[in-house]
């Protein structure tokens, strides 16, 4: 049984936004997933502990350990909590953090869940307080306890669920509440992905979607992908796009840099919101420390977009800077814009 989440508003409009976006739920693009861990590409580590895992919960006739993933968005989380799903021969729920406003809207989908069913929880950092504590007992004993009534005639009551596995999903495992990240047995980060394994993922889906791309052209899109499984799809797509209307629709590297240059995606991978970030930074507040309040007002956009959308990649690749009195343009930003040096700090 598969329910349907609920999407967040969409942040940024483009081809690497960190929310969902329409066209990842489309047909051609839901059919990229890997089923099984074996059709996975990278996070080896993380792979490897759940195939572990799997196969002692398979020997012991139990439910898989409730797993937690962390890591910016579109790195294999929700793909990983559906191999889970396929390995353990479990039926899939997804709900997320924000959908589940109401205790009873949690007791409904525990009460239903059969023995080794996976239930996924994204953005699982933003569930209310009342329904974060019918987890407590739901992940550690497999029991669900409500109160009817009130005051003198109020009775507990308790619910016998199920063996199940609750996979959790976070961009910002810092929001997650101590007893909450302590019930997870499993506790993994999904890092960016290196190029040599985004050229596999863009040649696997190029395949899958019967495109025809040769090695440069790979590798030129995996180099513009931000490290990132759900851009480098989506990218893949838009330039498929280009390949078909203004070419003989195969994919080579010129192809691949002007259809990029049309979306506004750099050499590096960033975006016109990215180097707006950038030279923000660098031009109004001579290269920083500045909090990132004060960038977000200045760019007219939410801190949490920028925190959890753009800082992830640029902070991976050095070029910004965060300390303790605020963020930071490093000399690589600065080369990257187009400035010759470095603006020395007062």
């Amino acid at each position: 049984m598969t329910g349907k989440m609920k999407k967040s508003p969409d942040l940024i409009q483009g081809v690497v936004s960190g929310t969902c976006q329409p066209a990842d739920v489309e047909v051609d693009l839901m059919s990229l997933r890997p089923g099984r861990l074996s059709e996975y590409i990278g996070q080896a580590e993380v792979v490897e502990t759940l195939q572990i895992a799997i196969e002692a919960a398979k020997m012991r006739n139990e439910a898989i350990e409730h797993v937690l993933f962390h890591g910016p968005p579109g790195l294999g989380k929700t793909t990983l909590a559906h191999i889970i799903a396929n390995e353990t021969a479990g039926n899939l729920t997804v709900t997320s953090g924000p959908a589940l406003e109401k205790g009873g809207d949690l007791i409904g989908i525990l009460t239903h869940l059969s023995r080794g069913d996976v239930l996924f929880v994204d953005e699982i950092h933003r569930l209310p307080k009342t329904v974060e504590e019918f987890l407590y007992p739901a992940m550690e004993d497999y029991a669900v306890d409500f109160v009817f009534d009130k005051g003198a005639h109020a009775r507990s009551h308790r619910i016998r669920l199920e063996q199940f596995c609750l996979v959790g999903a976070t961009t910002r495992v810092g929001l997650l509440s101590s007893p909450l990240r302590d019930r997870f047995g499993i506790f993994r980060s999904l890092d960016f992905y290196c190029e040599s394994d985004l050229v596999q993922i863009t040649r696997r889906s190029a395949a899958l979607l019967k495109i025809a791309i040769d090695t440069a052209g790979a590798q030129e899109l995996s180099r513009r992908s931000r490290g990132t499984p759900r851009i480098v799809n989506r990218l893949l797509k838009r330039v498929r796009d280009y390949a078909q209307v203004r070419a003989d629709g195969a994919i080579t590297e010129d192809i691949v840099k002007t259809a990029l240059l049309l979306e506004g995606v750099d050499e590096k991978g960033l975006t016109d919101l990215d180097r707006r970030y950038l030279k923000t930074v660098i031009d109004f507040y001579d290269g920083g420390p500045v909090g990132i309040e004060a960038i977000a007002a200045t760019l007219q956009e939410e801190t949490d977009t920028l925190v959890d959308v753009v800082e992830p990649y640029l902070l991976k690749t050095g070029m910004i800077l965060r300390t303790s009195s605020g963020r930071r343009a490093a000399q690589i930003a600065y080369l990257h814009m187009g400035y010759p040096h470095q603006k020395k700090m007062l």
